[in-house]
């Protein structure tokens, strides 16, 4: 299944994506069907289907410091941002590889993503 994974295609960059950050355990680049003025999916490198599927948590760590370090490297760091995570079908998740959506740059009541 990670064979045919579009984030899993775009970590070892056989898709181009605009990439705004990478380290050796998350990548983070645009949306391409952006919510919010900034849309940024924040993605462990590390195929894990879902969020019920992580069995090492230090990876919450990682992507919450990215996306601090974006927020503030966007400008939406002090008016306000939403981090927000879909696992499983009912809930929108279209990808089956967890991410993180970082979304800003605009005043959110409820944003469905």
């Amino acid at each position: 299944m990670a064979n045919e994974c579009v984030f899993c295609k775009i970590v070892k960059k056989e898709i181009k994506s605009d990439i705004v950050y990478e380290d050796e355990k998350i990548i983070a680049f645009y949306d391409i069907d952006p919510k919010a003025p900034i849309h940024i999916l924040i993605v462990p490198k590390e195929h894990i289907p879902t969020l019920n599927d992580v069995k090492d948590f230090s990876i919450f760590s990682d992507v919450i410091r990215v996306a601090t370090e974006l927020a503030k490297e966007k400008n939406i760091s002090k008016s306000g941002y939403k981090i927000l995570a879909n696992c499983g079908k009912d809930a929108g998740q279209a990808v089956f590889h967890i991410h993180f959506h970082l979304l800003g740059g605009m005043k959110m009541e409820y944003l469905p993503v």
